[in-house]
């Protein structure tokens, strides 16, 4: 792949080289660009210089990378990736700053709503954001699995803005590397873009955590599905009282998630069976660091939903039980299973829509 020069000179990183960063890490390096893959976890940092970043699933692909743990950074980077949980944020982001001039550009592509919190530590100057519409499992150190059909990745990779909408030439830079995994689109409206993907994690990573289950698990349940249609639609009537939209995306416009009545919701239901199509063997996020007695990021995923909905007067009471759920699996380190799906069913009976 031709580059272009001066986005080639940009020294590049990717910090947090966990599912997703591997595989981006491993793209963007054979797109031609130089990167560094920088992760805490010395096991990973390890496999992935003795035998390269390896891709699974629906791409196979192995490609020599180099990884760094944050104590061995030297010099500063013009662009940074930021994949790590932001539940690590505050010990993340204090160890990459001294490696930031002040153009450094900062893109979080992280779960949530970010932006601030990371403005908060390098500036908002220095900080753009993202969303990753596929996803990815990982597999162990140096490896990774694609979740998400890789011609669907090509198709609707990333959607990337800045704070404050502006269309600055930066994003063009920032565009021509991440197209080295799929089209990416710079959009004016970053914040609408961030609610409309927390419909996606909210619904099918949150249930699935809940449950501790696949997403296939909850894709194939009727009454799962009627559950995932209400914790959608509050997720876009508080995205409404914050004064944002629901967005198009992988070509739906995802403001049909909104109920009006119970009668919307097979509609619905057939709507996210056509989206996460080929998606059913997925674990999301959250399951993956329960399954390693980590901390999840749900409180920045359902926990935003409740949080801006208690703010608005909006009640969000299966976004509500999706949180207790998985915080009590947090405090136990004992998964759930599929027979919890009965705790949702008080709530259905009490409010309906």
């Amino acid at each position: 792949m031709r580059n272009n020069s001066e986005v080639a000179s940009m020294r590049t990183a990717i910090l947090g080289a966990g599912a997703l960063g591997i595989i981006m890490g491993a793209l963007i390096a054979k797109g031609g660009y130089p990167v560094d893959l920088i992760d805490s976890y010395k096991e990973n940092v390890d496999a992935l210089n003795a035998n390269g970043a390896t891709v699974t699933g629906f791409l196979e692909l192995n490609v020599p990378v180099r990884a760094l743990t944050p104590d061995q950074l030297e010099g500063c980077y013009d662009l940074v990736f930021l994949l790590t949980k932001q539940t690590n944020n505050e010990i993340a982001l204090k160890q990459i700053l001294p490696h930031l001039h002040k153009d450094s550009i900062v893109c979080t592509l992280q779960n949530g709503i970010p932006e601030e919190s990371v403005a908060a530590y390098v500036g908002q100057d220095r900080t753009i954001g993202g969303a990753v519409m596929w996803g990815a499992t990982w597999e162990k150190p140096g490896v990774s699995r694609l979740a998400s059909p890789y011609e669907n990745t090509r198709k609707y990779a990333f959607t990337i803005g800045e704070m404050d909408g502006a269309l600055r030439p930066r994003m063009q830079q920032v565009k021509e590397i991440l197209e080295t995994i799929g089209k990416t689109e710079i959009l004016t409206n970053l914040i609408d873009v961030r609610w409309t993907k927390l419909i996606m994690n909210a619904t099918f990573s949150g249930m699935s955590a809940a449950l501790n289950c696949t997403f296939g698990d909850v894709l194939e349940n009727d009454k799962a599905m009627k559950y995932v249609a209400h914790i959608a639609d509050e997720t876009v009537k508080v995205c409404h009282a914050q004064g944002y939209r629901m967005v198009e995306v992988l070509g739906e416009d995802f403001e049909q998630f909104e109920l009006t009545s119970d009668a919307d919701i097979p509609r619905n239901i057939q709507l996210f069976r056509k989206l996460w199509d080929n998606q059913g063997a997925q674990k999301g996020s959250m399951i993956q660091d329960l399954e390693k007695g980590r901390k999840t990021e749900v409180d920045c995923i359902n926990g935003v939903v409740c949080k801006k909905g208690r703010e608005a007067g909006i009640a969000t009471p299966y976004n509500d039980k999706v949180l207790e759920l998985i915080k009590e699996e947090e405090k136990s380190g004992k998964l759930h299973d599929f027979s919890y799906l009965a705790k949702f069913d008080t709530i259905h009976e009490l409010v309906g829509v």
